[in-house]
């Protein structure tokens, strides 16, 4: 998980290879048609689409669709089947509500989901729908293995209380309302504890019996842990063994300041016939995605080397089982790559991974060399099987085939569907299809721009549908969060680049020091350094763009969320006139009230340096603290914060406005009382949408 408004991806080869041209056009050509510019109503009108499952064989796939409706102001999704050979599609379910955790069973002949917190199961065909559990207070993030007899080994998340409720201390005032706490961690990006825990439970289902399943084994009975890991773990924290026999999850057994201060998550191991749990060798950071091998000789897992560091390299590491619980295993690093995303087992000597390479996320395939029962597999040859200016997403896999979500800047995702062996991709869904073909596209260059320490920085620069270069066009400066989180071909419902260029902005997105992709080094010079050559990148960005004779050079603008926030606060205080109009989103405006109001200090302590009081204090809190600089404030900002953001608390935000309204600069301040760090409700985005253009053009596109 990424602390400051990220999306988590993998590095790639060293920036002296395959740098391509310093100015290159990519994606889509910009529309001469009838076709209009994308608008935020045609946005949030369209179809969001995500894999869920590919049958064994790889004939059929199952995905989701959301669809937002905002006069109602809520979402609905329903799951779809497709060919993957013929692209005809056809609908699973068509009920009130969202259907996840989508799985094929029976060889693929029927699907399993949940719905309403509960199992059901449909024919592939949509017929015969029938529901397996009634668990009182519903269950989540499910993972499935068939027996050998035909049921149904189900793993999945409850719900469970453990312990006083923070607000339970005084029974004798009944109508007092309060919270009292002893402890950190006292909440959590947008909720507040209640000692309420996520835990992993299991359940032996026959799909056959006559009525729903009501019993489960809670993994972690009676202990205040949680796996997932909260706030954003799902069902890929578990695994099952191939025969049923072993469960494995994450878990980060820790409680109180000592969570708070560590990313030292573990694998544990249960044996279901002997009813024992074993802690299995990692390293100090987080441990993730456990998964079996398909003989269940080998289990295999992500893990981080850095205790703190939660944007540390996300290593493949294996642990053979064969030799029982607890019989002095080891942990073998079996992959170089770093930061990998997501892998899949497809045989037991071979795997895919999903990765990130120069500002684009790809899929690659693993071939093992063949080893004895038992043994650690050992790399025999890694294999890309995609390529080009898109972002691989989500993908699975069955027989020969692989389907993956794809996305780029000008579209949202579709799946596509492409050989084991390679080759080219071939669009699969078409959901989007029709509303695209009334979308003027922008035209996306990729370029290569010098920082101001001598090296290659990829921008991608986004130019208004329609353009023309004889014209002259006010400009964005896009900053990105994380900070560790690339600026790739993403396919945003709210910082969306096709729609800021259909505005009439040309935008300028660099994948500044600190975004992964582009290396270790490269990722990992942004910690302690927040405000250092990361500002200098940005601005070498916006000034090589702005030279271009299309740019207006007296209407640009600067824009971010979280890090990105940060971003916006501190250029406001060292842009030098450059800038015209800001916008700050859940930005982070001074370190020191940061450091006491958040919730994970391991990600303060790694990325500003630790306390401001340590003997020998980070200089962060001096040379890169935006508030340090409100003196040199003169350009108008729009400020942006949620009520329920406690990873960068609203406080931050209130701040920075009241900082500006005293200094006399023009600012405006938008609150959403019940959104966190993110704008969900579809509503709420509109006015975000409204109130995020309205301010560009009210500064940019002055007459």
């Amino acid at each position: 998980m990424k602390a400051l408004y990220a999306l988590a991806l993998v590095a790639a080869p060293a920036l002296g290879m395959a740098q391509g041209t310093s100015n290159t056009a990519v994606g889509d050509s910009p529309s001469v048609n009838d076709s209009k510019p994308l608008t935020a109503e045609t946005l949030w009108k369209l179809g969001r689409v995500s894999l869920e499952a590919v049958s064994p064989d790889g004939s059929r796939a199952v995905y989701g669709v959301a669809r937002y409706d905002v006069a109602a102001n809520k979402g609905e999704r329903n799951l779809f089947t497709v060919d993957t050979k013929s692209g005809i599609a056809s609908a699973l379910t068509e009920t009130e509500g969202a259907e996840t955790d989508a799985f094929f069973l029976r060889g693929g002949a029927r699907v399993g989901y949940l719905y309403q917190g509960q199992l059901w199961t449909v024919g592939v065909n949509g017929t015969d729908r029938k529901q397996h559990t009634q668990f009182p207070d519903g269950i989540s993030n499910l993972k499935v293995q068939e027996t050998k007899d035909g049921r149904l080994l189900a793993v999945f998340t409850v719900v469970q209380k453990v312990g006083t409720a923070p607000t339970e201390g005084h029974p004798e005032y009944p109508k007092a309302d309060y919270k009292a706490y002893n402890d950190l961690m006292y909440r959590h990006w947008d909720h507040w504890t209640d000692n309420s825990y996520e835990h992993p439970a299991w359940s032996l289902l026959d799909l056959n019996a006559t009525t729903p399943a009501t019993a489960f084994t809670d993994l972690l009975d009676g202990l205040a842990y949680s796996s997932p890991l909260p706030p954003m773990g799902g069902s890929d924290a578990y695994a099952i063994s191939p025969d049923g026999r072993y469960i494995a999850y994450v878990c980060k057994r820790q409680t109180g300041k000592e969570f708070a201060l560590s990313t030292n998550s573990q694998i544990f191991l249960h044996d279901r016939e002997s009813a024992s749990t074993t802690e299995l060798p990692g390293q100090p950071g987080y441990e993730s995605q456990p998964a079996f091998s398909p003989d269940g000789s080998v289990l295999t897992y992500l893990s981080m080397p850095t205790d703190g560091f939660e944007s540390d390299v996300n290593q493949l590491w294996a642990v053979a089982l064969r030799s029982g619980p607890g019989a002095g295993r080891n942990a073998v690093r079996l992959l170089d790559e770093e930061y990998i995303e997501s892998y899949k087992w497809l045989n037991s000597n071979t795997l895919l991974f999903q990765y990130a390479t120069q500002a684009t996320q790809q899929i690659a395939r693993v071939d093992f060399v063949p080893r004895p029962a038992g043994g650690i597999p050992s790399v025999k040859k890694v294999t890309p099987l995609t390529s080009g200016d898109f972002n691989y997403g989500a993908f699975g896999a069955g027989g020969t085939t692989v389907v993956a979500e794809r996305q780029d800047i000008n579209r949202a995702n579709e799946l596509f569907v492409f050989s084991m062996a390679g080759g080219d991709a071939k669009a699969l869904t078409h959901v989007n299809d029709a509303a695209y073909a009334g979308i003027a596209k922008s035209k996306v260059e990729k370029r290569w721009i010098t920082t101001t320490d001598g090296k290659k920085m990829l921008t991608w620069v986004v130019l208004p549908p329609n353009f023309d270069e004889k014209k002259s066009y006010p400009a964005l400066l896009y900053c990105q969060g994380g900070p560790q989180s690339a600026v790739s071909q993403f396919y945003s419902f709210r910082w969306n680049f096709q729609l800021m260029a259909a505005n009439g902005y040309v935008v300028v997105a660099p994948n500044r020091r600190g975004v992964p992709g582009f290396g270790k080094e490269w990722n990992e010079a942004i910690s302690g350094d927040w405000g250092g050559q990361a500002m200098k990148d940005y601005l070498s960005a916006i000034d090589s763009v702005a030279k271009e004779p299309y740019v207006n050079k007296e209407a640009l603008g600067a824009v971010g969320a979280s890090y990105g926030g940060y971003s916006v606060y501190l250029l406001a205080g060292i842009h030098e006139n450059r800038f015209k109009a800001l916008i700050s989103h859940c930005g982070v405006f001074d370190l020191r009230s940061m450091y006491l109001t958040t919730e994970e200090m391991f990600f303060a302590n790694h990325d500003i340096g630790g306390p401001y009081w340590a003997p020998a204090p980070p200089v962060s809190y001096d040379l890169h603290n935006p508030s340090n600089y409100v003196d040199r404030w003169n350009a108008p900002i729009l400020v942006i914060h949620g009520g329920r953001d406690y990873r960068v608390p609203e406080s931050q935000g209130m701040m920075a406005y009241q900082a500006a309204q005293l200094r006399n600069v023009p600012s405006r301040f938008v609150y959403f009382p019940t959104e966190g760090h993110w704008v969900l409700k579809p509503q709420n985005a509109m006015v975000w949408n409204t109130e995020f253009f309205g301010w560009l053009d009210q500064w940019l596109k002055k007459p």
